[in-house]
């Protein structure tokens, strides 16, 4: 080889070494001292050891205003690129708070918008490391137009392949609304915000005044406004949380999930949900001790587990195959539907059946939360959602009535009339139009006022509504119910019903696009 070709190669790992560099020694060790990694040390732990390829290192911004064609910008402020999680490809886009604050410009956001190309090309998730200060406010509009083709992407590519955002850093502004559209967000305790409008122009324009962490760090995103799919208190700990989401979804919209052997006790026979579940519909519980039994492995990841917490929601596996489990929370507001609850279950059936993951249902409501503030807030709008929700899914849906099921909440949760392939319930469980004691009031009125003693005729009355309507077996008589099953062999009808919906099949009417009633 002649020195000459040498010497081309030695400049090219130069060239390199500056890029991968980013804004050099001083701002490196300012990152580090507030407590965040790089955005290369943060690929080095989110993707599988040396499987990361980085593209387009040496793009370079186009800006000449404000002293900017005196200025480098190592990497445009964004490594970008591929890699593999648990052997499976994935695009990766890790903003580079060194240099610039990883403040995003024309090219920068070309380099993020040919990544998600790329990822919807060829089937595989897309993943965003966001640590930027926001627009590049040097190019001015150009700036923007660049936010805008990055949330075009995420609105076409929604339901092709998984997206998934991690806030590392401040997300502010414009830069909000792409982890908005995608399908799961991330944030890291006391270091991570998204606001739309930061603290010192809240109070300049209202007078309020509030910390960054206040207004819109992960403790708010992921218990108040439900903008948050999962916290965790370290930058490692949340992307080895990114990895273990994505072993429950398939690559793209194509593809089943993962499925994985299952070894170990088959757990056809689960003799603790008997004591888990107390038999009085007054008696509280928690839930996901049952999801946990019924999965393999006692394996569950639960989905926003701090927001509108009256629902449970996340993924598990069951004889190796990944569900979507929902349940209601006995333990809060009686697990009754409410504005917030509705948000996040519809959301979450919706993801599930973009990405062909099977629901299963554990029912146990009284309905939908009652107050003024929920109605006028649109609990019917809301509540509509996951009626929409569940009537849309084609995926496989089981479910599973544990104990209460009235009125409007055991139609809207997965009923057969509204497109449930197998509904289960055990013997305890009550299917009405609502619970006894209020349908006694209804019904009797006349008789328990007549009566010479009107407390013990509504207790009898009571009785004698949960006999003839407030069980299974009506249900069952209408074909509602599939079958009364013994709740120790939950898992095993569990298991069964999958492997035989497993090439299940079915098709809605051909549209431009439904309307969900947002």
């Amino acid at each position: 080889m002649s020195e000459a070709m040498y010497e081309k190669i030695d400049d090219m790992y130069e060239r390199k070494r500056k890029v991968e560099m980013g804004g050099g020694d001083e701002k490196i060790a300012a990152q580090h001292n507030r407590g965040k990694l790089t955005a290369r040390e943060r690929l080095d732990i989110l993707l599988d050891p040396d499987s990361f390829v980085e593209l387009q290192p040496f793009v370079k911004h186009r800006a000449t205003h404000f002293g900017m064609d005196k200025l480098e910008a190592p990497g445009e402020g964004v490594v970008t690129g591929y890699g593999r999680i648990n052997g499976r490809l994935v695009y990766v886009f890790a903003q580079d708070f060194t240099v610039f604050g990883g403040a995003l410009g024309e090219m920068h956001a070309r380099k993020i918008a040919n990544i998600m190309d790329l990822a919807a090309k060829n089937g595989a998730p897309i993943i965003g490391l966001n640590d930027s200060g926001g627009a590049r406010i040097q190019e001015g509009v150009v700036s923007l137009d660049g936010y805008g083709h990055i949330f075009y992407r995420n609105s076409i590519y929604s339901g092709v392949v998984p997206q998934i955002s991690v806030i590392l850093g401040p997300c502010a502004g414009g830069a909000v609304y792409s982890p908005a559209i995608t399908d799961y967000v991330f944030m890291v305790e006391k270091t991570s915000q998204m606001f739309i409008t930061g603290p010192k122009v809240i109070e300049t324009v209202t007078g309020e005044k509030i910390s960054s962490e206040d207004l819109g760090g992960a403790s708010v995103h992921s218990a108040i406004s439900g903008n948050a799919h999962f916290t965790a208190e370290t930058e490692e700990d949340v992307l080895q949380q990114v990895r273990r989401l994505l072993a429950f979804l398939p690559q793209n919209y194509r593809e089943e999930p993962p499925r994985l052997p299952y070894e170990g006790d088959p757990g056809d026979w689960l003799e603790e949900l008997i004591e888990l579940v107390p038999v009085a519909g007054t008696k509280v519980y928690d839930v996901k001790k049952v999801l946990e039994k019924v999965v393999d492995h006692g394996d569950f990841l639960e989905v926003q587990p701090n927001f509108a917490r009256n629902i449970v929601v996340g993924f598990g596996r069951i004889n190796g195959q990944s569900v979507g489990l929902i349940a209601n929370q006995p333990k809060v507001m009686a697990g009754g539907l409410d504005i917030d609850s509705s948000d996040k279950l519809a959301r979450f059936i919706r993801t599930c059946d973009a990405f062909n993951v099977p629901l299963i249902t554990f029912v146990d409501v009284t309905g939908f939360f009652p107050g003024i503030n929920q109605e006028h807030g649109g609990i019917i709008r809301h509540g509509a959602k996951i009626l929409y929700a569940y009537s849309e899914a084609t995926v496989p849906k089981i479910s599973v009535i544990t104990r209460k099921a009235y009125g409007g909440a055991y139609v809207a949760l997965n009923s057969k009339a509204i497109g449930a392939d197998v509904v289960y319930a055990w013997p305890n469980a009550e299917i009405a139009v609502m619970g006894p004691e209020g349908a006694a009031n209804v019904i009797f009125a006349r008789d328990i006022e007549q009566s010479d003693d009107p407390a013990a005729t509504r207790q009898a009355k009571i009785a004698e509504y949960r006999e003839k309507f407030a069980n299974p077996y009506v249900a069952a008589e209408h074909g509602m119910v599939d079958d009364v099953i013994d709740p120790r062999e939950t898992r095993k009808y569990l298991k069964l019903s999958l492997e035989m919906l497993r090439n299940k099949q079915e098709q809605r009417p051909a549209k431009k696009h439904g309307n969900i009633p947002l």
